[in-house]
């Protein structure tokens, strides 16, 4: 990690590779519910299968009340330690790199990027901090009462990506030129082609992005965002 980083460099890491990991969880729980019990450890969705995560970690809740997030390491319910460590290796790598939004242990949503007003879009801008700091990408939050938004990561060997295929990764680029939080676009098109294990190297202002049967080119405008994507499927080795 370098010595200077932000809140926003974080977003922009996890942006893309967060939102494939989030579209491929939707089709693997297709319709479903969701449980958790804090003290057993064990988290649950049930849908056409029950899947049962082999891991998960409560980072924190948005309260529409205070209008604010706690951290889950500073909430005082004296949660099983397993669940809320990750939410300390937070704290930590926030004081590290003078990350208040990390570093403090409750934050008002007015702090937040766009100063969102509702908890769960609050809950969503610090959940995919944590992301890029934990290399964790997969996350789910949900009700937990009275407009509160608890967050999430969760681990489950369904909830790994594919190896990666043309189609869908052209989709999850389009799509990501959507996303409200993406700010620095020539960093996180680079970020996700590096997480997304995808050769990745710029020439002036366009990136070439290459991976089993294709190549796309990503040409930046003079404003760094993203101009046109394009791309070339090539027929696999031994074809």
């Amino acid at each position: 990690m370098p010595e200077s980083l932000t809140l926003t460099n974080l977003l922009d890491d996890a942006a893309i590779i967060s939102l494939e990991h989030q579209l491929h969880l939707e089709e693997v729980l297709g319709e479903h519910s969701w449980s958790v019990d804090l003290r057993e450890q064990r988290f649950q969705f049930t849908g056409s299968r029950t899947i049962t995560c082999t891991r998960f970690h409560l980072l924190g809740s948005a309260a529409p009340g205070p209008g604010s997030w706690l951290w889950a390491w500073a909430n005082p319910s004296g949660f099983p330690e397993p669940v809320i460590a990750m939410s300390g290796t937070l704290r930590d790598f926030g004081q590290r790199f003078g990350i208040a939004e990390l570093a403090s242990a409750e934050v008002p949503f007015a702090a937040l990027p766009t100063s969102p007003a509702e908890p769960h879009f609050a809950a969503a801008i610090l959940t995919e901090a944590a992301k890029a700091v934990t290399g964790q990408w997969t996350s789910y939050s949900g009700d937990a009462g009275g407009g509160t938004r608890a967050a999430f990561l969760v681990e489950h060997p369904d909830f790994q990506l594919p190896p990666p295929e043309p189609v869908r990764v052209m989709r999850v680029l389009q799509q990501a030129l959507t996303l409200p939080l993406l700010t620095d676009h020539r960093r996180a098109m680079h970020a996700y082609a590096v997480r997304r294990g995808l050769g990745a190297s710029f020439d002036g202002d366009r990136l070439t992005i290459t991976g089993p049967g294709f190549e796309a080119a990503v040409d930046f405008d003079a404003h760094g965002r993203v101009g046109n994507i394009s791309a070339t499927l090539s027929a696999p080795r031994g074809a």
